[in-house]
């Protein structure tokens, strides 16, 4: 009996010493969870640079290598004692949420980054967030716009999910209010690409704050060229404005068409028209008394030494004036930098925790503070065209 007791105690001896083991073990895989740096800090680009949003993608590869060699150039990101140069590894999603789905994949696991910049889109990006979170690696989308995007279906907010443009519901009701006290519109007609959450999202929202009286609401879809039916049913409607949330490609083609049509009204619209390319399309002289929500203002250089500083490197650099787009790139490149540095840990758990407190951030497009939504807290503004330049900018708060 003696025996079996001193038997069994031993075995519970060796039990014992094994779940401390197994606690230790488990320990140090917690605290080393994610992705660590190595001589540089790897940090991801998931972006649509093919595809039918290549444009926007683009705009923010340029931003986003703006800001690392600019970072490089300096000697890179402090890490406690220590600085390490941010090395990129660019992969093209296609503007297909399932190839963004394996993209991220890609970099998280083959690649090994601590973070990522992108995806462009909602959709994009939100096919995404699976294999982000799986492999506790942040990402911080420069446009992602659905009000959603960072939340899970219960509303608890997606921890690796960060986003340095506003939201939709933020958009459209500043679009509104906007309408309202600055045109002093009573009428409106409105017109909605429905081919994505981005339209539909900001015409709800706007719909919401509106007080006037919407006289028309009519939708369209991505690609469409031929908008004079739509505008010949608005011609004979007292309307004091039309808003048209969407992207350049086709509200362009809507400004032109409006303009010669005889429709002389505002035009007012989303970021997606903060793009040189619009007034292309619609002619400089049709792109007048239009107006359109961007957290980039081109003539923000005038106020803030840094979105100067940035202007004129992009300018030297591609030689063309700086996109909103590069701008939300450039900065989200910054917010890592800044989460590095306050967490002195480029582990890619402390990088989300650090985002996660960012507060009065200074960049390019303004202070941002992230909210418990991992939404940025920042001034939106209303920008004007005249004969296809920027003429005036609201900044409202």
């Amino acid at each position: 009996m003696k025996k079996w007791e001193q038997q069994t105690m031993k075995i519970a001896a060796v039990g014992a010493m094994a779940l401390t083991l197994a606690g230790c073990a488990t320990a140090k895989s917690s605290s080393s969870q994610g992705n660590n740096p190595g001589k540089t800090i790897k940090i991801g680009v998931n972006m649509e640079l093919s595809g039918s949003a290549a444009g926007y993608g683009e705009q923010q590869k340029q931003g986003i290598q703006l800001a690392v060699n600019k970072i490089n150039k300096s000697g890179g990101i402090k890490v406690g004692g220590t600085k390490k140069k941010i090395k990129l590894v660019i992969r093209d999603n296609k503007t297909s949420n399932t190839t963004a789905a394996s993209v991220a994949a890609q970099l998280v696991n083959n690649d090994k980054v601590a973070a990522v910049v992108g995806p462009a889109t909602t959709s994009a990006g939100t096919a995404a967030i699976p294999n982000m979170t799986k492999a506790a690696v942040p990402s911080v989308s420069p446009s992602a716009t659905d009000p959603d995007y960072t939340l899970q279906k219960s509303g608890k907010v997606q921890k690796y999910i960060f986003r340095a443009c506003y939201q939709n519901n933020f958009q459209g009701s500043t679009a509104a209010t906007f309408v309202t006290k600055n045109l002093k519109a009573k009428r409106v007609a409105i017109l909605t690409d429905n081919s994505s959450d981005y339209g539909t999202g900001l015409t709800k929202a706007f719909k919401k704050q509106y007080s006037g009286k919407v006289v028309s609401s009519q939708t369209f879809q991505e690609g469409d060229k031929d908008f004079n039916a739509i505008l010949t049913s608005l011609k004979h409607k007292k309307i004091d404005a039309i808003y048209a949330p969407g992207y350049y490609s086709e509200i362009g083609l809507i400004v032109k068409q409006a303009r010669q049509a005889g429709i002389k009204v505002p035009i007012v619209g989303s970021d997606g028209m903060a793009d040189a390319k619009l007034a292309q399309i619609a002619g400089k002289s049709n792109a007048t008394n239009v107006y359109y929500t961007t957290p980039f203002s081109t003539k923000a250089s005038a106020t803030n030494k840094l979105a100067s500083n940035f202007m004129s490197a992009y300018k030297a650099k591609y030689g063309s004036t700086a996109p909103t787009f590069s701008a939300l790139a450039y900065d989200s490149v910054y917010m890592i930098k800044a989460a590095i540095e306050k967490e002195g840990s480029a582990n890619s758990v402390k990088i989300a925790d650090g985002l996660a407190k960012l507060k009065n951030f200074k960049g390019v497009t303004g202070t941002t503070t992230i909210n418990k939504q991992h939404n940025p807290e920042k001034t939106i503004s209303i920008e004007q065209l005249t004969n296809g330049a920027v003429s005036k900018v609201y900044n409202v708060k």
